[in-house]
């Protein structure tokens, strides 16, 4: 058997998997969490009477596979007589052996049926506890869940906003905050869905508007405790030795004139240190002033500002003396006060601390706020209703819901009571207050010695999902307490680390104290450094390198990345490397360094597709198509490699007429005769691919539209490998997404939407070598570790409609706190200021705990790359890197590095300056790429042999666009968003529509028309001719027919291919459907009118001339399925109707 060589926490892990007790465990990096978590099953598996009687949960689905291969792989083991030599795996096997031989007593058959283990993620749980209470959850039959609900949460904003024309109770709220934004609709709209995003956070406290929370002294009692609690540890960290004279000091400079308008007068009266009370508050304010500067640091020297003339200014020898004598001993206060760091920190915190109550105006707008919220919220829920869709806070809402309050549980949850248990719950520092709450009320009815167990565990130094609403105080409440609801909780420390090496372990142990602070503070989200014990002796003695530089250089850094990289490779020839970063962004330039090197890479979700050209040009292509009035994006078009047109031509094209449309510009002869003869060839096979594209929108999907016209552009022989290909179909499966619902999709959600493509991984790369955001990288560990960009700063705090906190106090009860958007134009309202403070000092924690979890995912190697920008070699002294960057956390441990370069770059510049000129001999460039575009005379290359002889039996069979040949091109235009319109109503059911939606789809034809190009002279007459037919097919009895939901096996817009005795035959029916006596119906819609007298000689006309295109499509239909079937025409703007049997052939 092999031994493990001793386990410095062996006795923790052994205690940890004890079946009678309850545990919260703090298990911190590479300390082996999921192997105890899979123990611990195991153990309390064997005494179960049923599998589902213990429960996992784990927040992410890869942790939760891991977890069930993990135990089956254990089980499927144990099947073997044989024990394993490693110690751990023995104890593994021994354990999963009991588990066998009870699943056999119980006949479980687990491994048979692995489902039966209860291993999941709190978004499964919380869809399983929807599904079983469908009427208390208030979902009904569970709807898809949205992975990405943005254009939900824009919809339901857009329908808010429109609340304001309907002049109901909410009007007034929403005028208000539409005027307090400066009537910026478009600003509140975005404000409004980046809310609804996160409602799970605040909709709990805004279920009424005489919520007992949110009432105003309650709320302004939440701010009173929130500012004495600061005061309490300001007392409490006051230094003992110097108080009488910092009282002393105070008390002189406040009499003096120089300060009769500054805070410092409020210490007039001063005879001892303020306390706690909101009253002393002034006081306290008065000090920092006196004793910090503007930016919160000890003061070195003190002026007459500060209440301390110069001698001079005595009016006589005994006055001038008592003025240098009290500026000395202010001086020695100040010098003396250098040591007491936490006392000045939290000093220069009271002067961020918010108002203890709302200034009527504030007041006004959150009373606004919760109104405007409340109904957004409600219009979400009818969104999600009409598209069959929710988000996940809906489904953890919907959660708690059907499990009841803790003191009247539903059925549901005294079910799982009995059913449940075991509990496990793994990242429990990652845990938000809803999902604490969620599993508050899965155990209420627990209580001590009942046989039931809660096993919880994490490891708070790895608290990183702050942007989840993630609250590490949580764990460190319930660990100091030792209790969760009823439940007694006994606390383990996991202390040995079995994944890096001693070097990198002792490089943590050692700097981590610094980087981290002092200690555990539940309020602030503090959290303190831990030490880890190495499990493997060191295996390189320099563990950890830092590479320090005075100026950014993301090339410089690239490069030298790169030769790591290469360096890594020789080392461990089969091991792992890791480029982690902060953000995404700061790869572009590493990525564009790898490929020029040669090393192929993995990136999941990295690469953005939008820095990509053959995505650039296909979005181009679809704005263009979308919208004929998008200059930018038709210039696009022309200037991309499939037409390849020059800026000269470009400017010929366009450059003197900026009020006629790109399109109407290459359709006039007399301008396409000022291009270049080149120009003119290109066109000459562009326009007409372009021209077909336009008339053919309305009848195809837009991806098919898009997609056929760029392969007919030539957009394949534009691309430069595989990948480029790649990209282009997850491209085109996200137009398909966006047009499900049977709209074309808005211009600025389609850009947000391609703004979060990536590329997809390199199927080539081998997985040695990969590049991802620290967040992703939690979890796993890699050989050696590379982390740039540390001096680069994170993102900026979004601006939000409503601040709000759920902040820990010091009694122990949370508070709610709360602050409105400040008006546009006026300064930041003194809350939001405090509550963006506050939130931006946790954020500054957490870049620690960041960090932590970044040096710890090496096994042997770890690289550091920082920067701050010093730009003038003359000054000695280095300014600290930004705030928000990794490198300020890291600057304590690395800041002596960045001083000993500058002082080697100032004492001996010109070998500085020869080493930076050699350096960069050896680093190539990046070259430009070249401009890229087809031939002028390209063609399509022709089809492959085995197409070919598909194709050479079929003649091109070509379908009349009779529709609008003969209408002008607003006919046209109108008819093509018609049938988009039609075609939405028609995939929903006319009848899950109300009168008062027709107001929303008018709007929509207003944009759409305006997407389509419609000249501003025409647009009225199109718009009321839009309003027309829409009016009269609601009234219509047959247009609400056709349109009904209830029809069996209805399509709209529905593509078709089918052979044919003349070859291979493609159709689009605008509405096919089975009616109740099972005939198929196919009904083209026609948007022409009719201005003559004789209306049903030109129903006959229409009839005869459409007859053939429908029988075509029911020829088609006969060869896929055999029952009866009629055509029929529906004219909406007309209110008219022909129809006809088809003769089954």
């Amino acid at each position: 058997m092999t031994i493990r060589p001793e386990v410095a926490d062996q006795a923790e892990r052994l205690r940890a998997l004890d079946p009678q007790q309850s545990f919260i465990v703090q298990a911190p990096a590479g300390s082996g969490k999921t192997g105890l978590l899979t123990q611990r099953f195991l153990v309390l598996l064997a005494r179960v009477d049923s599998p589902e009687e213990v429960v996992a949960i784990t927040f992410t689905r890869k942790a939760a596979s891991e977890m069930r291969q993990r135990i089956l792989q254990a089980l499927t083991t144990a099947q073997d007589t044989s024990p394993p030599q490693e110690e751990y795996a023995r104890q593994t096997w021994q354990l999963a052996q009991r588990v066998l031989a009870h699943d056999q007593a119980k006949d479980w058959q687990l491994l048979e049926n692995p489902a039966r283990l209860r291993i999941q993620t709190i978004d499964s749980l919380c869809a399983g506890l929807v599904s079983q209470m469908p009427i208390l959850s208030e979902f009904g039959v569970l709807p898809s869940i949205a992975e990405e609900a943005s254009d939900l949460y824009q919809e339901a904003a857009r329908q808010t906003i429109e609340v304001v024309e309907s002049e109901g109770e909410w009007s007034d709220a929403i005028a208000h905050l539409i005027a307090h934004l400066d009537n910026r609709l478009d600003k509140l709209q975005q404000l409004i869905a980046s809310m609804l995003a996160r409602r799970d956070q605040w909709l709990a406290y805004l279920a009424g508007p005489h919520h007992e929370v949110l009432m105003r002294d309650k709320l302004e009692a939440g701010l009173t405790e929130w500012v004495t609690d600061a005061l309490r540890t300001l007392v409490d960290q006051a230094p003992a030795v110097n108080r009488a004279e910092i009282v002393a000091l105070a008390k002189f400079a406040a009499n003096q004139p120089e300060t009769g308008d500054s805070v410092i007068a409020h210490c007039q009266t001063l005879q001892d240190l303020p306390g706690w009370q909101i009253t002393d508050r002034p006081q306290w304010e008065g000090l920092a002033t006196l004793l910090l500067t503007s930016k919160g640091e000890l003061r070195k020297r003190v002026s007459k500002n500060e209440g301390f003339p110069p001698a001079s200014q005595g009016s006589h020898p005994e006055e001038k003396a008592h003025y240098r004598e009290m500026k000395q001993r202010m001086e020695d206060l100040l010098q003396a006060l250098v040591t007491e760091n936490e006392f000045v920190q939290q000093l220069a915190l009271i002067r961020t601390l918010p108002p203890h109550q709302y200034r009527e105006d504030e007041w006004e707008t959150l009373q606004a706020l919760f109104k405007l919220l409340t109904v957004a919220a409600g219009y979400l829920e009818v969104t999600f209703r009409e598209m069959g869709q929710v988000d996940f806070p809906a489904l953890t809402l919907a959660a708690i819901q059907a499990l009841g309050e803790p003191d009247a549980p539903t059925d549901l949850a005294l079910a799982l009571d009995y059913r449940i248990q075991h509990l496990l719950v793994d990242e429990f520092q990652d845990t938000s207050f809803n999902q604490a709450e969620l599993l508050a009320r899965l155990t209420a009815g627990w209580q001590p010695d009942d046989g039931r167990t809660l096993f919880l565990v994490g490891d708070p130094m790895q608290s990183i999902y702050r942007f989840r609403q993630a609250e590490v105080g949580l764990f460190l409440e319930i660990r100091d307490h030792g209790v969760f609801g009823q439940i007694p909780l006994e606390f383990l420390r996991l202390s040995v680390n079995f994944r890096s090496q001693q070097g990198i372990i002792d490089w943590i142990n050692q700097h981590f104290p610094a980087i981290l602070p002092a200690k555990d503070e539940i309020a602030s989200s503090a959290v303190s450094y831990a030490p880890s014990v190495a499990f493997h002796a060191a295996t390189h003695p320099e563990a950890v390198t830092l590479y320090p530089s005075l100026q950014r250089d993301d090339q410089a850094e690239a490069q030298q990345i790169a030769s790591i990289v290469q360096q890594a490779k020789m080392a461990y020839s089969s091991g792992t490397t890791a480029i982690l970063v902060r953000n995404r962004s700061h790869l572009v330039q590493i990525i564009a360094q790898l490929k020029q090197a040669g090393l192929r890479f993995q990136a999941v979700e990295i690469e953005r597709l939008t820095h990509r050209s053959i995505i650039q040009d296909l979005l181009a292509l679809t704005r263009a198509l979308l919208h004929h009035g998008d200059r930018i994006a038709w210039l696009a078009l022309l200037r991309a490699p499939w037409c390849g047109l020059t800026l000269q031509d470009l400017y010929a094209l366009a450059g003197g007429d900026f009020q006629k449309t790109i399109i109407d510009l290459l359709r006039d002869s007399t301008q396409l005769a000022q291009l270049s003869e080149d120009g003119q060839q290109r066109l000459a096979r562009v326009l007409p691919i372009v021209e077909s594209a336009i008339i053919q929108q309305a009848a195809r999907s837009l991806r098919r539209n898009v997609e056929g016209t760029w392969i007919a552009l030539g957009g394949p022989a534009c691309v430069t490998d595989e990948t480029d290909l790649d990209d282009a179909e997850v491209y085109f499966q996200l137009l398909e997404e966006l047009t499900e619902a049977g709209q074309l999709p808005d211009i600025q959600i389609l850009d947000e939407r391609v703004a979060r493509l990536y590329a997809l991984p390199d199927v080539m790369a081998d997985g040695s070598l990969q590049l991802m955001t620290i967040h992703k990288a939690k979890g796993l560990e890699f050989d050696t570790v590379i982390l740039p960009g540390l001096g680069r700063t994170g993102k900026h705090d979004e601006t939000k409609l409503l601040y709000w906190m759920k902040h820990q106090l010091k009694s122990g009860y949370p508070a709610l706190l709360l602050a409105p958007i400040s008006a546009m134009g006026d300064d930041a309202n003194p809350i939001m200021t405090s509550l963006r403070q506050l939130d931006k000092s946790k954020g500054y924690r957490e870049n620690g705990r960041l960090l932590y979890v970044a040096a710890t995912r090496a096994k042997h190697r770890l690289h550091l790359f920082g920067h701050v920008n010093h730009s003038d070699a003359e000054i000695m002294e280095i300014k600290p890197p930004p705030e928000n960057s990794l490198l300020a956390r890291l600057w304590p441990v690395v800041k002596a590095h960045f001083q000993a370069l500058l002082n080697a770059q100032v004492s001996d510049k010109e070998s500085a300056e020869n080493a930076s000129k050699e350096l960069t001999t050896q680093w190539l460039p990046l070259l430009p790429a070249k401009r890229f575009r087809l031939a002028a005379d390209w063609a399509s290359p022709p089809p492959p042999e085995a197409v070919k002889v598909t194709i050479a039996a079929s003649r091109q069979i070509t379908e009349e666009s009779i529709e609008f040949d003969w209408a002008g091109e607003t006919a046209r235009q109108v008819g093509t968003v018609l049938h988009r319109l039609l075609q939405h109503i028609g995939k929903t059911g006319i009848e899950c529509f109300g009168r008062q939606d027709l107001f929303r789809f008018e709007q929509a034809g207003r944009v759409l028309l305006m997407q389509n190009g419609v000249a501003q002279t025409h647009f009225d007459h199109a718009l009321m001719q839009l309003s027309t037919a829409l009016k009269t097919l609601w009234e219509d009895e047959r247009g609400r027919w056709i349109l009904s939901g209830q029809h069996a096996d209805a399509h709209c817009e529905w593509a078709l291919s089918g052979m044919r005795e003349e070859g291979l035959d493609h159709i689009v029916m605008d509405r096919t459907f089975v009616d109740a006596t099972g005939i198929r119906w196919i009904i083209d819609y026609k948007t022409g009118t009719h201005l003559g007298s004789d209306i049903e000689a030109f129903l006959d006309r229409e009839q005869l001339r459409y007859r053939p295109q429908l029988e075509r499509y029911a020829n088609l239909m006969q060869q896929r399925e055999q029952r009866p079937i009629r055509l029929g025409l529906y004219f909406p703007m007309l209110r008219e109707w022909r129809e006809w049997p088809y003769a089954i052939k």
